[in-house]
């Protein structure tokens, strides 16, 4: 699936056909591919549709200011099914939100792990965060891509007060693959935020059905946040994921994925 976007293209892929349409919005440390285990346990019935934002996987970025939001406007006005479900992590479900919020229209509801608020204020970090997140900026600064991947890896996939490597197997390989990818492209960490909403000031005013699910094992910060959104949010309701850190859907994709199920079956 390849669309025009304003000024662009994004990339992804689309399965099925009806109602309802479905589309999953990936992390920033991530790609599309990030629910592909997801997407392949939902029942047969309706579209889903899973793309790369501009910069990541196989859409190319932009040199000029854009908006992500803008692109998943665009998308969604093409792929004209009606109102689509929006399925979002991080990244995806800041920008599923900030949808939501402004184009209530397009959207028939709203399921966000541990989104990423527009608008939020500066996170107060805890000294386990802190202590993986000084790591990280020492890789950075030296420029060891191998390094960086690994310890984000740890940091979103693990938890930041877990021990590394407690998630293994084809999860772990596709998280760091999927993150060091990202890394070489060296998109910058702004690229895409044109044009977004102060969302954090307005989450009383979102007025669609909406899940709010984290992970207990994320870091402290976004708990306590996912938790408040869920609380501001007007009959939100709140799925605390238990033993799962910043990516379930790439740990335990069976969960995640009957937790979409189980909300578009209510409607």
């Amino acid at each position: 699936m390849r669309l025009a976007v304003g000024g662009g293209e994004v990339i992804g892929e689309r399965r099925g056909r009806g109602s309802p349409t479905t589309v999953f919005l990936h992390q920033g440390v991530c790609d599309r591919r990030a629910w592909d285990e997801v997407v392949a346990l939902m029942p047969d019935w309706g579209t889903k549709v899973a793309y790369d934002l501009r910069g990541y996987g196989e859409s190319r970025g932009s040199p000029d200011p854009f908006s992500h939001l803008g692109d998943l406007v665009d998308v969604l006005r093409q792929l004209g099914d009606g109102p689509a479900w929006l399925v979002g992590g991080s990244l995806g479900g800041g920008i599923a939100l900030d949808c939501g919020l402004t184009e209530p229209e397009l959207c028939a509801g709203l399921i966000l792990i541990s989104p990423a608020v527009s608008g939020a204020p500066e996170p107060m970090m805890d000294e386990t965060t802190g202590r993986l997140s000084g790591l990280i900026d020492r890789a950075v600064a030296a420029g060891n891509l191998d390094e960086q991947s690994r310890l984000e890896t740890w940091l979103w996939l693990d938890g930041p007060g877990q021990v590394e490597g407690r998630v293994g197997g084809a999860a772990r390989a596709l998280a760091q693959s999927m993150n060091l990818e990202l890394l070489r492209l060296g998109q910058a960490e702004a690229a895409g935020q044109a044009n977004r909403p102060a969302t954090w000031g307005r989450l009383e005013e979102v007025a669609v059905p909406t899940v709010v699910a984290w992970g207990d094992l994320d870091l402290p910060f976004l708990v306590a946040r996912s938790r408040e959104v869920s609380e501001r949010i007007a009959g939100a309701e709140q799925r605390e994921l238990p033993g799962l850190a910043h990516l379930p859907n790439l740990e335990r994709p069976e969960l995640v994925a009957r937790l979409v199920e189980d909300r578009l079956q209510a409607g």
